[in-house]
C-alpha cells in the first residue's frame, strides 16, 4: 500500500501531506482555545457568589459599614478586591484585629476578602465588613443602599441592602501607616 498523497495529475507529493497535517493540527488547537474562551473551564467569580442578610449601619455623617454573608458556591476561592456605592465617595474592605495593647482596631485588608470555595465569609460588626467613609448623605433606618463588588477577575456583583439602626461594635479605625485611630 502506498502512503503518499497524489495531486490531480497522479503525481505523488509529500509537501501536500505536510500542509494537510499542519492544517489539521491548527484546527485542533483553535477548537480547544475556543472552548476555553467560552468559559468552559473558568467561570467568572461573581457567578458563584450570593449575599444573604445584607444590611448597612445607620449614620448621620462620617462613616458607616455594610454587613452580610457572602457565599461562594463555586469550586474555586474568589477574592473581592473593591466595593463602590453612591452613598459614599470612599469605601474600604476592612478586617478587625487586635493591636499590641489588646484593643480591637479596624484596618483595610491587604488583597481583599477571600471567599473560600463552597463556603461563606461573614461580614459582621466587630469582624470583616465594607467600610463606607465620607458619606454623601445621612443613612437613615429604612433607606436602601446599592453596592457593586468587584472581584479579582474584574467580574462584578451588585446588591442592595437596607439601612438599620445599630449602636454596637465601637472599634477604632487605623488608617494607613499612621497608627492613629478614630471611632468608627
Amino acid at each position: 500500500m502506498n502512503n503518499r498523497l497524489t495531486d490531480r495529475r497522479g503525481r505523488s507529493t509529500t509537501a501536500g501531506l505536510g500542509v494537510v497535517l499542519a492544517a489539521l493540527a491548527l484546527a485542533g488547537c483553535a477548537t480547544a482555545d475556543a472552548a476555553d474562551d467560552d468559559g468552559g473551564s473558568a467561570a467568572l467569580a461573581a457567578q458563584g457568589v450570593t449575599l444573604s442578610d445584607a444590611w448597612v449601619k445607620a449614620a448621620d455623617s462620617g462613616m458607616s459599614a455594610a454587613f452580610g454573608g457572602l457565599t461562594n458556591s463555586g469550586a474555586q476561592d474568589v477574592t473581592v478586591v473593591s466595593a463602590t456605592t453612591e452613598a459614599s465617595s470612599m469605601l474600604e474592605l476592612h478586617e478587625t484585629v487586635e493591636n499590641e495593647t489588646g484593643e480591637l482596631v479596624m484596618r483595610e485588608i491587604d488583597g481583599g476578602f477571600v471567599i473560600p470555595a463552597g463556603d461563606t465569609l461573614t461580614l459582621e460588626p466587630g469582624g470583616s465588613h465594607i467600610m463606607l467613609m465620607d458619606l454623601a448623605d445621612p443613612l437613615e433606618a429604612g433607606d436602601e443602599v446599592t453596592f457593586t463588588l468587584t472581584f479579582s477577575d474584574d467580574s462584578t456583583y451588585e446588591f442592595t441592602a437596607p439601612v438599620k439602626d445599630y449602636s454596637g461594635a465601637n472599634e477604632n479605625y487605623v488608617g494607613g501607616d499612621t497608627g492613629s485611630g478614630t471611632d468608627g
